[in-house]
């Protein structure tokens, strides 16, 4: 035994308790992913090697881990990665964590794009926003005919999404291109996905700490009303969409009538609203109406 003398279980039940006196939303949940994700040991092995006793380094490792947990900072940021989509995303501070709910523009829009890719030929799939590419990754993953152009402004999220590309072997059908919307955009593709900022400005503040803290600002900052980007992307959408091609967005949970308005204006009918596990409306299906 090393000095400390402490097992897995032990590590694991003082950080459960640590968690749970800060008021930690999860602490259970949050003590078994930093622990099992920081020892590399899945959820068997948690409870298989309980009686371990790691070194001190390791446990060195794990408690600087929890202090930063302890400041609010997100279990998968410490981790410094995520799961998406059965796929391993590497975070970096210019991409937005991505979360379960967004997930759910994923399986919407793979019907679509199957039916798109039964007509013939290769899909042409355009993430705006990027980040860690998740969203366009996922679906790449889904469908082997498919290639992928993620977009962003921030170059560390490129150099993030381009290097989960390869993490995944999406890096023959995957390309990264800097570009404040369609700025530096050039083609025309079967399907244009995004889940850009949508929080409103003056709702930043009230934000939990985990997010206001951690995600970055441009990823959250939706404008005074949260829906600059869904004009910004609107506006020129239509320019870039091969015929019969589409656009799936993530929305917030009290903007699907807001987004909708802005998408008519511009010429397109909504498809498809679906909602999130919550049961709040989440994601917004587009055509041009022709």
């Amino acid at each position: 035994m090393t000095a400390s003398g402490r097992t897995v279980s032990a590590i694991l039940s003082g950080a459960r308790s640590r968690f749970t006196e800060a008021g930690v939303a999860d602490p259970a949940t949050d003590a078994r992913l930093l622990i099992s994700g920081l020892l590399g040991l899945s959820s068997t092995e948690m409870l298989t090697r309980a009686n371990d006793v790691p070194d001190a380094e390791k446990i060195a490792v794990i408690e600087a881990a929890i202090e930063r947990r302890l400041q609010h900072e997100p279990v998968h940021r410490i981790l410094g990665e995520r799961e998406f989509y059965g796929l391993p995303l590497s975070l970096s501070a210019e991409t937005l964590e991505p979360r379960p709910d967004t997930e759910i523009l994923v399986d919407t829009m793979l019907p679509y794009l199957r039916t798109l890719a039964s007509e013939g030929g290769d899909l042409h799939i355009l993430d705006i926003g990027t980040g860690t590419g998740a969203i366009c990754l996922a679906l790449l993953s889904e469908l082997p005919q498919a290639k992928g152009t993620g977009s962003d402004i921030s170059a560390d999220a490129l150099q993030t999404a381009t290097a989960n590309a390869k993490r995944n072997g999406f890096k023959e059908r995957f390309r990264a291109i800097q570009s404040s919307w369609f700025d530096n955009i050039d083609g025309r593709f079967h399907a244009i996905v995004s889940n850009p900022p949508y929080i409103a400005s003056k709702v930043i503040h009230d934000l939990a700490p985990e997010v206001k803290k951690f995600d970055p600002a441009a990823a959250l900052d939706g404008g005074p009303d949260g829906l600059d980007a869904y004009r910004a992307i609107a506006k020129d959408a239509a320019r870039f969409l091969r015929q019969n091609g589409i656009i799936g967005l993530e929305i917030g949970f009290d903007q699907c009538g807001d987004v909708s308005d802005v998408f008519e204006k511009e010429g397109f009918k909504r498809l498809e609203s679906v909602k999130d596990y919550g049961q709040n409306d989440r994601v917004l299906v587009f055509a041009l109406n022709v």
